[in-house]
Protein backbone atom coordinates (compact mmCIF):
# COMPACT_ATOMS: atom_id res chain seq x y z
CA UNK A 1 0.00 0.00 0.00
CA UNK A 2 1.33 3.59 -1.18
CA UNK A 3 1.45 6.44 1.43
CA UNK A 4 -1.28 8.25 -0.68
CA UNK A 5 -3.83 4.91 -0.05
CA UNK A 6 -2.96 4.54 3.32
CA UNK A 7 -3.74 8.19 3.73
CA UNK A 8 -6.53 8.08 1.72
CA UNK A 9 -7.93 5.04 3.75
CA UNK A 10 -7.57 6.97 7.25
CA UNK A 11 -9.35 10.37 6.36
CA UNK A 12 -13.00 8.40 7.20
CA UNK A 13 -11.14 7.76 10.45
CA UNK A 14 -10.03 11.28 11.12
CA UNK A 15 -13.36 12.35 10.35
CA UNK A 16 -14.88 10.15 12.46
CA UNK A 17 -13.14 10.54 15.28
CA UNK A 18 -14.29 14.65 14.82
CA UNK A 19 -17.62 13.97 14.49
CA UNK A 20 -17.10 12.28 17.90
CA UNK A 21 -15.45 14.36 19.20
CA UNK A 22 -18.29 17.38 18.40
CA UNK A 23 -21.08 15.25 19.75
CA UNK A 24 -19.79 14.67 22.55
CA UNK A 25 -18.95 17.85 23.09
CA UNK A 26 -22.54 18.84 22.48
CA UNK A 27 -23.88 16.55 24.69
CA UNK A 28 -21.20 17.90 27.48
CA UNK A 29 -23.16 21.49 27.27
CA UNK A 30 -26.72 19.95 26.50
CA UNK A 31 -26.12 18.35 29.95
CA UNK A 32 -24.34 21.69 31.51
CA UNK A 33 -27.03 23.49 30.72
CA UNK A 34 -29.44 21.02 32.05
CA UNK A 35 -27.90 21.15 35.32
CA UNK A 36 -28.42 25.28 35.70
CA UNK A 37 -31.97 25.19 34.47
CA UNK A 38 -32.71 22.07 37.04
CA UNK A 39 -33.14 24.81 39.97
CA UNK A 40 -35.45 26.85 38.40
CA UNK A 41 -37.32 23.83 37.21
CA UNK A 42 -37.66 22.02 40.47
CA UNK A 43 -38.98 25.33 42.16
CA UNK A 44 -41.65 26.20 39.61
CA UNK A 45 -42.61 22.97 39.86
CA UNK A 46 -42.77 22.69 43.38
CA UNK A 47 -44.21 26.39 44.10
CA UNK A 48 -46.38 27.23 40.99
CA UNK A 49 -46.95 23.71 38.88
CA UNK A 50 -47.84 21.30 41.75
CA UNK A 51 -49.59 24.21 44.03
CA UNK A 52 -51.86 25.20 40.86
CA UNK A 53 -53.00 21.40 40.10
CA UNK A 54 -53.54 21.11 43.96
CA UNK A 55 -55.77 23.74 44.19
CA UNK A 56 -58.01 23.00 41.06
CA UNK A 57 -59.08 19.49 42.08
CA UNK A 58 -59.36 20.61 46.08
CA UNK A 59 -61.63 23.46 44.48
CA UNK A 60 -63.99 20.53 43.32
CA UNK A 61 -63.83 18.61 46.85
CA UNK A 62 -65.39 19.71 50.31
CA UNK A 63 -61.84 19.47 51.81
CA UNK A 64 -60.94 20.66 54.88
CA UNK A 65 -57.63 21.97 56.47
CA UNK A 66 -58.21 19.52 59.49
CA UNK A 67 -61.10 17.20 59.27
CA UNK A 68 -61.22 13.57 60.66
CA UNK A 69 -63.26 12.95 57.27
CA UNK A 70 -61.55 12.10 53.90
CA UNK A 71 -62.24 14.45 51.16
CA UNK A 72 -64.70 14.09 48.44
CA UNK A 73 -65.65 15.19 44.82
CA UNK A 74 -68.42 17.76 44.90
CA UNK A 75 -68.55 19.05 41.92
CA UNK A 76 -69.16 22.71 41.37
CA UNK A 77 -70.94 23.49 44.58
CA UNK A 78 -67.86 25.26 45.81
CA UNK A 79 -68.55 27.84 42.64
CA UNK A 80 -71.94 27.69 43.16
CA UNK A 81 -71.58 29.15 46.94
CA UNK A 82 -68.91 31.79 45.74
CA UNK A 83 -70.76 33.15 43.29
CA UNK A 84 -74.04 33.47 45.45
CA UNK A 85 -71.33 34.83 48.01
CA UNK A 86 -72.01 38.73 48.74
CA UNK A 87 -68.25 39.03 50.47
CA UNK A 88 -66.76 37.63 47.66
CA UNK A 89 -68.79 40.09 45.19
CA UNK A 90 -67.36 42.62 47.89
CA UNK A 91 -63.69 41.24 47.75
CA UNK A 92 -63.90 41.33 43.95
CA UNK A 93 -65.24 45.21 43.88
CA UNK A 94 -62.75 46.47 46.46
CA UNK A 95 -60.08 44.61 44.43
CA UNK A 96 -60.88 46.40 40.84
CA UNK A 97 -61.36 49.58 42.72
CA UNK A 98 -57.95 49.13 44.45
CA UNK A 99 -56.54 48.40 40.99
CA UNK A 100 -58.22 50.94 39.25
CA UNK A 101 -57.01 53.66 41.59
CA UNK A 102 -53.84 52.18 42.45
CA UNK A 103 -52.38 51.49 38.78
CA UNK A 104 -52.65 54.74 37.08
CA UNK A 105 -51.40 57.30 40.01
CA UNK A 106 -48.67 54.82 41.01
CA UNK A 107 -47.39 54.45 37.51
CA UNK A 108 -47.61 58.45 36.49
CA UNK A 109 -46.19 59.56 39.72
CA UNK A 110 -43.24 57.47 39.37
CA UNK A 111 -42.77 58.38 36.07
CA UNK A 112 -43.11 62.29 36.96
CA UNK A 113 -40.19 61.41 40.01
CA UNK A 114 -38.22 59.74 37.17
CA UNK A 115 -38.31 62.55 35.39
CA UNK A 116 -37.38 64.95 37.61
CA UNK A 117 -34.33 62.95 38.86
CA UNK A 118 -33.37 62.14 35.40
CA UNK A 119 -30.87 65.25 34.95
CA UNK A 120 -26.70 65.74 35.54
CA UNK A 121 -27.07 68.05 38.79
CA UNK A 122 -25.89 67.60 42.14
CA UNK A 123 -27.94 66.07 44.57
CA UNK A 124 -29.80 63.62 42.10
CA UNK A 125 -28.36 60.75 44.03
CA UNK A 126 -29.65 61.59 47.58
CA UNK A 127 -33.04 62.17 45.95
CA UNK A 128 -33.31 58.41 44.59
CA UNK A 129 -32.14 57.03 47.65
CA UNK A 130 -35.50 58.78 49.46
CA UNK A 131 -37.62 57.86 47.24
CA UNK A 132 -36.62 54.64 47.07
CA UNK A 133 -35.82 53.74 51.25
CA UNK A 134 -39.93 52.42 51.57
CA UNK A 135 -39.29 50.07 49.08
CA UNK A 136 -36.90 48.51 50.75
CA UNK A 137 -38.76 48.74 53.85
CA UNK A 138 -41.18 45.80 54.95
CA UNK A 139 -44.36 46.11 53.99
CA UNK A 140 -45.58 44.67 57.32
CA UNK A 141 -43.40 47.46 59.04
CA UNK A 142 -44.64 50.12 56.79
CA UNK A 143 -48.46 49.02 57.30
CA UNK A 144 -48.11 48.93 61.12
CA UNK A 145 -47.06 52.48 61.20
CA UNK A 146 -49.52 53.86 59.11
CA UNK A 147 -52.03 51.91 61.05
CA UNK A 148 -50.86 54.34 63.63
CA UNK A 149 -50.35 57.23 61.52
CA UNK A 150 -54.17 56.98 60.55
CA UNK A 151 -55.60 56.78 64.50
CA UNK A 152 -57.73 59.55 65.22
CA UNK A 153 -55.32 60.75 67.43
CA UNK A 154 -52.66 60.28 64.91
CA UNK A 155 -49.96 61.68 63.19
CA UNK A 156 -52.42 62.25 59.41
CA UNK A 157 -55.23 64.03 61.67
CA UNK A 158 -52.86 65.65 63.49
CA UNK A 159 -50.86 67.13 60.02
CA UNK A 160 -54.44 68.12 58.94
CA UNK A 161 -55.22 70.07 61.94
CA UNK A 162 -52.35 72.08 61.91
CA UNK A 163 -51.94 72.81 58.30
CA UNK A 164 -56.29 73.70 58.14
CA UNK A 165 -56.14 75.63 61.68
CA UNK A 166 -58.20 73.28 63.11
CA UNK A 167 -60.94 73.48 60.84
CA UNK A 168 -60.04 69.98 59.20
CA UNK A 169 -60.30 67.63 62.45
CA UNK A 170 -59.97 64.07 60.54
CA UNK A 171 -61.94 60.69 61.38
CA UNK A 172 -60.64 57.10 62.10
CA UNK A 173 -59.53 56.75 58.54
CA UNK A 174 -59.53 52.86 58.86
CA UNK A 175 -62.32 52.52 60.70
CA UNK A 176 -64.68 54.54 58.36
CA UNK A 177 -66.24 52.11 55.36
CA UNK A 178 -65.15 55.51 53.07
CA UNK A 179 -62.24 56.39 53.97
CA UNK A 180 -60.47 52.85 54.77
CA UNK A 181 -59.60 52.00 51.11
CA UNK A 182 -57.94 54.95 50.30
CA UNK A 183 -55.87 55.46 52.81
CA UNK A 184 -54.57 52.03 51.82
CA UNK A 185 -54.38 53.08 48.91
CA UNK A 186 -52.09 56.12 49.57
CA UNK A 187 -50.27 54.21 51.75
CA UNK A 188 -49.69 51.69 49.23
CA UNK A 189 -48.62 54.26 46.30
CA UNK A 190 -46.36 55.95 49.02
CA UNK A 191 -44.70 52.79 49.63
CA UNK A 192 -44.12 51.19 45.90
CA UNK A 193 -43.50 54.18 43.83
CA UNK A 194 -39.70 54.49 44.68
CA UNK A 195 -39.40 50.81 43.15
CA UNK A 196 -41.51 51.79 39.22
CA UNK A 197 -39.25 55.10 39.20
CA UNK A 198 -36.59 53.13 39.54
CA UNK A 199 -37.73 50.52 36.55
CA UNK A 200 -38.96 54.42 33.91
CA UNK A 201 -35.06 55.94 34.94
CA UNK A 202 -33.86 52.60 33.63
CA UNK A 203 -35.70 53.25 30.57
CA UNK A 204 -35.64 56.98 30.11
CA UNK A 205 -31.81 56.24 30.66
CA UNK A 206 -32.22 53.67 27.09
CA UNK A 207 -33.20 56.80 25.20
CA UNK A 208 -30.18 57.51 23.00
CA UNK A 209 -29.31 61.65 23.75
CA UNK A 210 -28.88 62.27 20.21
CA UNK A 211 -32.66 62.28 19.33
CA UNK A 212 -33.30 64.90 22.13
CA UNK A 213 -30.51 66.80 20.24
CA UNK A 214 -32.39 66.43 17.05
CA UNK A 215 -35.73 67.48 18.71
CA UNK A 216 -34.30 70.96 19.90
CA UNK A 217 -32.92 71.76 16.38
CA UNK A 218 -36.30 71.41 15.03
CA UNK A 219 -37.29 73.44 17.54
CA UNK A 220 -39.32 70.88 20.10
CA UNK A 221 -40.48 72.11 23.66
CA UNK A 222 -40.77 70.23 26.34
CA UNK A 223 -43.58 69.10 25.90
CA UNK A 224 -43.00 67.76 22.20
CA UNK A 225 -39.79 66.04 23.15
CA UNK A 226 -42.04 64.03 25.74
CA UNK A 227 -44.72 63.12 23.39
CA UNK A 228 -42.56 62.45 20.40
CA UNK A 229 -39.03 61.13 21.93
CA UNK A 230 -39.60 60.30 25.42
CA UNK A 231 -43.07 58.18 25.37
CA UNK A 232 -42.17 56.44 22.27
CA UNK A 233 -38.84 55.35 23.58
CA UNK A 234 -40.61 54.18 26.88
CA UNK A 235 -42.85 51.53 24.79
CA UNK A 236 -41.24 48.39 26.57
CA UNK A 237 -40.97 49.76 30.06
CA UNK A 238 -44.54 50.89 30.11
CA UNK A 239 -45.76 47.52 29.17
CA UNK A 240 -43.72 46.02 31.96
CA UNK A 241 -44.28 48.42 34.74
CA UNK A 242 -48.13 48.20 33.53
CA UNK A 243 -48.16 44.59 33.87
CA UNK A 244 -46.85 44.39 37.33
CA UNK A 245 -48.61 46.93 39.03
CA UNK A 246 -52.15 45.57 37.71
CA UNK A 247 -50.76 41.81 39.26
CA UNK A 248 -49.83 43.54 42.41
CA UNK A 249 -52.56 46.09 43.06
CA UNK A 250 -54.86 42.42 41.79
CA UNK A 251 -53.16 40.89 44.85
CA UNK A 252 -53.71 43.01 47.73
CA UNK A 253 -52.88 41.33 51.09
CA UNK A 254 -50.26 42.34 53.56
CA UNK A 255 -51.72 45.85 53.95
CA UNK A 256 -55.23 44.87 54.26
CA UNK A 257 -54.41 41.44 56.66
CA UNK A 258 -52.59 44.31 59.13
CA UNK A 259 -54.40 47.34 58.96
CA UNK A 260 -57.60 46.61 58.58
CA UNK A 261 -58.34 43.07 58.86
CA UNK A 262 -60.97 43.06 55.87
CA UNK A 263 -62.94 46.05 57.89
CA UNK A 264 -64.87 47.96 58.58
CA UNK A 265 -68.20 45.97 57.50
CA UNK A 266 -66.13 43.81 54.39
CA UNK A 267 -64.79 47.50 52.90
CA UNK A 268 -61.58 46.27 52.49
CA UNK A 269 -61.70 42.56 52.12
CA UNK A 270 -59.88 41.37 48.60
CA UNK A 271 -60.62 38.34 47.23
CA UNK A 272 -56.56 37.19 48.11
CA UNK A 273 -57.25 38.34 51.99
CA UNK A 274 -60.79 36.28 51.59
CA UNK A 275 -58.88 33.36 50.04
CA UNK A 276 -56.15 33.00 52.81
CA UNK A 277 -59.15 34.24 55.99
CA UNK A 278 -61.08 31.08 54.72
CA UNK A 279 -58.43 28.81 53.94
CA UNK A 280 -56.08 28.82 57.03
CA UNK A 281 -58.57 30.86 59.79
CA UNK A 282 -61.99 28.69 58.89
CA UNK A 283 -60.38 26.15 57.55
CA UNK A 284 -62.22 25.66 54.64
CA UNK A 285 -59.79 24.69 52.03
CA UNK A 286 -61.70 23.42 49.45
CA UNK A 287 -63.63 26.87 49.62
CA UNK A 288 -60.40 28.84 49.80
CA UNK A 289 -59.25 26.85 46.65
CA UNK A 290 -61.98 27.86 44.89
CA UNK A 291 -61.31 31.71 45.18
CA UNK A 292 -57.70 30.99 44.71
CA UNK A 293 -58.73 29.62 40.97
CA UNK A 294 -61.25 32.19 40.41
CA UNK A 295 -58.87 34.98 40.84
CA UNK A 296 -55.84 33.21 39.13
CA UNK A 297 -58.10 32.96 36.28
CA UNK A 298 -59.07 37.09 36.82
CA UNK A 299 -55.25 37.99 36.88
CA UNK A 300 -54.34 35.96 33.92
CA UNK A 301 -57.33 36.89 31.74
CA UNK A 302 -56.10 41.04 32.79
CA UNK A 303 -52.76 40.17 32.26
CA UNK A 304 -53.04 39.00 28.50
CA UNK A 305 -55.84 41.90 27.69
CA UNK A 306 -52.68 44.27 28.96
CA UNK A 307 -50.42 42.30 26.62
CA UNK A 308 -52.57 42.52 23.55
CA UNK A 309 -53.55 46.10 24.06
CA UNK A 310 -49.91 46.97 24.55
CA UNK A 311 -48.14 44.72 22.11
CA UNK A 312 -46.25 46.54 18.98
CA UNK A 313 -48.50 46.90 16.27
CA UNK A 314 -45.73 48.08 14.25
Amino acid sequence: MTIQQAATAAEPTIETKARHRVNRTDRQEARSGALMVAPAIVLLLLFFFIPVLLCFILAFTNARLISPEPAHFTGVDNFTRLFSDPVFWASLRNTFYFAVIVVPLQSGFALLLALLINVKMRGTNFFRTMYFIPVVTSIVVVSILWRFMNQPEGLVNSLLQAVSFNVIQGTDWLNNTTSAMPAIMFMSIWQAVGFHMVIWLSGLQTIPEERYEAAEIDGAGTWQKFRYVTWPGLRATRTFILVTITISALSLFAQINVMTAGGPLNATTTMVFQAVRTGYQQQQTAYASAISLVFFLLVLAVSLVQRYLTRDKD
